[in-house]
């Protein structure tokens, strides 16, 4: 009898652990890590502004507008803060909007150095531009992964067999997908100009 019961708990184990038991908790860790390492980017990258201003701000100190609007944008996107784990679809777009903006005055920020041969060739600002763009490629691989992450466990509580257990233990709903503020998706679609 109790081999008969071993036997069956055994089974019931091993069924329940295919079933999304351990997966579902595991992939909602995956997509909280996701997002955090997407915070961490944008942390990274804001650090690395303040030192980008000062060089630019030593070349070009007729362009007072484009710093004062990336002074501006990092401003606003340092100062918003979420919890990844506990962001509405409507605070991840905030979020996201607050970054687009501060990406745009960056992209503004690096053109002024096409019309100044000296900042182009100061060594300082060469290695503080690779590594704001460096931060780019990491933000991009990050949202990458919390797209992924979101995707997996969207199909961990959708699909058989797992959404069983989804239905039985947990009760999760389907995860809202990064996505593009309207300004974002225009700039997108939109084919960039290239003037030589």
């Amino acid at each position: 009898m109790k081999r008969l019961l071993f036997l069956v708990l055994s089974v019931a184990m091993l069924s329940l652990s295919g079933c999304g038991v351990r997966s579902i908790p595991m992939s909602r860790n995956a997509v909280d890590a996701a997002a955090a390492e997407i915070t961490n980017q944008y942390k990274r990258r804001a650090d690395l502004i303040p030192n980008l201003v000062e060089v630019v701000k030593g070349y070009a100190k007729h362009e007072k507008t484009t710093l004062e609007s990336v002074v501006s944008a990092r401003a606003n996107a340092t100062a918003m803060t979420i919890d990844p784990s506990k962001a509405t679809p409507a605070e991840l777009a905030r979020y996201a909007n607050a970054q687009g903006q501060l990406s745009q005055a960056l992209g503004r920020l690096l053109a002024i150095s096409e019309n100044y041969p000296n900042l182009k060739a100061d060594a300082n600002f060469r290695d503080l531009q690779a590594q704001l763009e460096g931060s780019e490629n990491r933000i991009t691989i990050a949202r990458q992964r919390y797209i992924a992450a979101i995707n997996d466990f969207n199909n961990q509580i959708g699909v058989f067999p797992s959404s069983i257990a989804n239905s039985l233990f947990f009760h999760h709903s389907k995860l809202p997908q990064w996505d593009l503020e309207a300004s974002e998706k225009k700039a997108v679609e939109k084919a960039p100009e290239v003037k030589f």
